[in-house]
C-alpha cells in the first residue's frame, strides 16, 4: 500500500509539475489560529504540509522558525496537541500529507512507541527528525517505517559521495534538500549549485527530491522548482504570521497574511515547468 507522500508525488509527476511544500508551526501564534491556517493551505496551493513540532532548543532553525516556535510554546502548545491537530485537520481533508518536522527529545519523552502509533492513528504520514543520524535509525526510523510513515532525510551541501549512500538506506516519501549550509532562512539558494547537487542525488535513488532552506518568493521556487519533484518554504511563512500579529497575539488579518503568500509561491512553483515545455 503507498502512502499519501507517494500518491501525491505520483498525482502531481503525471501534472508534470513540482510540489509546493509549506512548513507552519504547530501552535504558531496559538493552536486555533494555526489550525484555521492548516486547514487553509491546500486550497491556497500547497501540495504537502510540515507541520513543527516546537521545542525549546531548536538548533537548525534560523530566527524566524526559533521565534514561531517560541511563540507556539509560550500558547501552551505540546506534541499530544500537535497530534490532536493532526487528526481534526484529517476530518475535514484526507488526502494531503502532513509530515511532523523537529527535533528528537520531545518524541523521546512522549515515548518512541506510544508516538509511531499515535502519529499513525492521528493521520500522521511522514516525519522529518533533523537531530537522528542514520546511525540512529534503530531509535525512530524503523519503528516508523514499519508502522507505515515515510521517514524523510535531509542532504546538506556537505554529504558528500562517501556519506550519502547512508543518508538515502532507509528514507522513504521523498530527499529533502538542504540547499544552503547553516540554518533556516538565512541566505538564499543558488540555483545552478543545486541544480547540480539534486542531479547528484537523483544518481542515487528514485525518490523525489524537494529542495528548502531560504526559498522565500515565487521567483525562487519557480527557478528551484525546474530542478527537483518539489519546493519547501518555511522561514518566509512563519515570518508573514509574525509580522502580521499585534501586541504579540493572532490579529484578523493573519491568516491571509500567510495564505496570499503560500498563493504567490504556488503560482510560482506552477509556472516552473510551464517555463520549460
Amino acid at each position: 500500500m503507498t502512502t499519501r507522500i507517494e500518491d501525491r508525488f505520483a498525482s502531481l509527476k503525471a501534472e508534470g509539475r513540482p510540489a509546493l511544500v509549506t512548513f507552519l508551526m504547530a501552535g504558531d501564534p496559538d493552536g486555533e489560529t494555526a489550525f484555521e491556517i492548516m486547514k487553509a493551505l491546500p486550497e491556497a496551493g500547497a501540495d504537502l504540509i510540515e507541520l513543527g513540532m516546537p521545542f525549546s532548543d531548536p538548533m537548525a532553525d534560523g530566527p524566524a522558525v526559533q521565534k514561531a516556535g517560541r511563540r507556539a510554546l509560550q500558547a501552551g502548545e505540546t506534541l499530544t496537541k500537535t497530534l490532536a491537530t493532526v487528526k481534526r485537520f484529517r476530518e475535514g481533508d484526507a488526502k494531503t500529507p502532513v509530515i511532523l518536522m523537529g527535533y528528537f527529545n520531545p518524541i523521546y519523552i512522549y515515548g518512541v512507541d506510544r508516538f509511531v502509533a499515535d502519529a499513525r492513528e492521528n493521520g500522521v504520514d511522514g516525519l522529518i527528525v533533523v537531530d537522528l543520524p542514520p546511525e540512529m535509525d534503530d531509535e525512530l526510523c524503523l519503528p516508523a517505517v514499519e508502522a507505515g510513515l515515510n521517514f524523510i532525510r535531509l542532504a546538506t551541501p556537505t554529504t558528500d559521495e562517501k556519506r550519502l549512500p547512508a543518508v538515502l538506506r532507509n528514507t522513504s516519501g521523498f530527499v529533502y534538500y538542504v540547499s544552503i549550509t547553516g540554518i533556516t532562512g538565512t541566505a538564499a539558494p543558488d540555483a545552478g549549485k543545486v541544480s547540480a547537487a539534486v542531479a547528484r542525488i537523483k544518481d542515487k535513488t528514485d525518490l523525489p527530491v524537494c529542495i528548502g532552506f531560504g526559498v522565500r518568493t515565487a521567483e525562487q521556487a519557480r527557478a528551484l522548482g525546474r530542478h527537483a519533484e518539489g519546493v519547501v518554504v518555511g522561514s518566509a511563512l512563519v515570518g508573514a504570521i509574525e509580522d502580521s500579529l499585534v501586541d504579540g497575539r493572532a490579529a484578523p488579518g493573519t491568516p491571509n497574511a500567510i495564505l496570499s503568500v503560500v498563493r504567490d509561491l504556488a503560482a510560482g512553483v506552477r509556472a516552473s515547468r510551464l517555463a520549460d515545455a
